[in-house]
């Protein structure tokens, strides 16, 4: 890992992935190290340099663990999430203290109009766990490959204490972009974002809006039982209601994995549940549908549902039991409350089984992206799929 912290800050390159730390000051405090990498302000998630008419330069910085306001990073096709700053009841979409959202609303408008010479350099920070210190993640434009125009920006309604508000959900793409340089963060600043030391991406987005994601595919990866449980106690409480509520009727998970199923591909155009087999397993078939249109195809998918308690391992048996009953050009999708053992993942990722494993956590961010946070949402929700069931 690139560390830089102190004297260092005013006169390095941003390096995607470093990490720039705060330092003690003179009287005892720790300065924020975005104020010499980029001249920005001290405080906020959203911080610029010019004027809110007019920004030069952008500066996005997120924890990436906010549950109500889920800002995520996709490193394997370098997309970005963030989510604006109109984040409580009491304020319209645009009116915000540091005009987060206003800045959105007009660089997504520049963009799109094709007046891109006016949209400034975003620069892409997340906090690290100790202190001021931040991880650079890369130089970001608005907008994505994968998404048309009325989609990249997008108005969210939200209740809190019994109020409607709305706030911005924003998707940018990262470029691939592995170094910026600091003369070019000096001139960005000063208003000359074309300068000579512009990135090649970034010239090329200029010029045509062709868009270089910085993508980063991921290796074979065997998750341990702590990357598949859930984080933290509020997490755990959602899947502990669903657990409870299908404890003794464990036939009835397989819908709520129906459910979470279609959260998870929602162009899943038919799904059927089988009646219950002799070993106690009861399997789901269904349809995905990739494309759109006349063009579009139907693939095949067979469901495998296990509600199990924290520390009740999904192992070999159920994973291999799944794995028979895929036929060729098919795939497979297991959802379960618990985890799968290291051997079970092993052998679907070794042999290159198409399986998609679902575990607890899985599931919880599943509930997020569907707004359900509180364990009386998720009770709600399974409500709801037990009457149409």
């Amino acid at each position: 890992m690139t560390f830089f912290s102190g004297e260092q800050l005013s006169e390095v390159d941003l390096i995607v992935d470093a990490v720039y730390a705060g330092y003690k000051t003179e009287r005892g405090g720790i300065a924020d190290p975005l104020v010499p990498l980029a001249g920005v302000s001290r405080q906020g998630g959203f911080r610029y340099r010019g004027s809110k008419e007019r920004p030069t330069l952008l500066v996005l910085t997120s924890n990436l663990a906010e549950p109500e306001w889920p800002d995520q990073l996709d490193e394997t096709t370098g997309t970005f999430t963030y989510y604006g700053d109109n984040r409580h009841p009491g304020r319209l979409l645009h009116d915000t203290p540091r005009f987060g959202n206003q800045l959105l609303r007009q660089i997504f408008d520049w963009s799109h109009l094709g007046q891109r010479h006016l949209v400034p350099p975003i620069l892409v920070f997340t906090t690290e766990a100790s202190g001021r210190t931040f991880r650079f993640r890369g130089l970001a434009v608005p907008g994505s490959p994968a998404l048309a125009a009325t989609e990249d920006l997008v108005a969210l309604w939200k209740t809190s204490e019994g109020q409607r508000f709305q706030n911005y959900k924003a998707v940018f793409t990262i470029l691939d972009e592995a170094v910026i340089a600091r003369s070019w963060i000096h001139a960005a600043g000063r208003g000359d974002a074309s300068a000579a030391a512009a990135p090649g991406a970034w010239k090329a987005w200029m010029a045509s809006g062709g868009v270089r994601p910085l993508m980063a595919p991921r290796s074979v990866l065997i998750r341990t039982k702590l990357e598949q449980q859930p984080t933290t106690p509020a997490d755990e409480a959602l899947i502990e209601v669903i657990r409870q509520r299908y404890k003794a009727n464990p036939y009835g998970f397989e819908a709520c994995a129906g459910a979470l199923t279609r959260l998870l591909l929602p162009d899943v155009s038919r799904l059927d549940l089988t009646r219950p087999w002799r070993d106690g397993g009861r399997d789901g078939i269904g349809c995905l549908r990739i494309g759109r249109g006349p063009a579009s195809i139907e693939v095949d998918f067979a469901l495998e549902a296990k509600c199990y308690g924290s520390n009740n391992a999904v192992g070999v048996r159920e994973v291999s039991r799944l794995i028979s009953r895929i036929k060729h050009r098919e795939f497979g999708i297991l959802v379960t409350t618990s985890y799968v053992d290291r051997q079970a993942y092993q052998e679907v990722t070794d042999d290159g089984h198409p399986v998609i494993l679902v575990a607890a956590q899985d599931i919880v961010g599943l509930l997020h992206a569907a707004e359900l946070r509180a364990p009386a949402q998720v009770a709600a929700w399974l409500d709801g799929i037990t009457r149409s069931g």
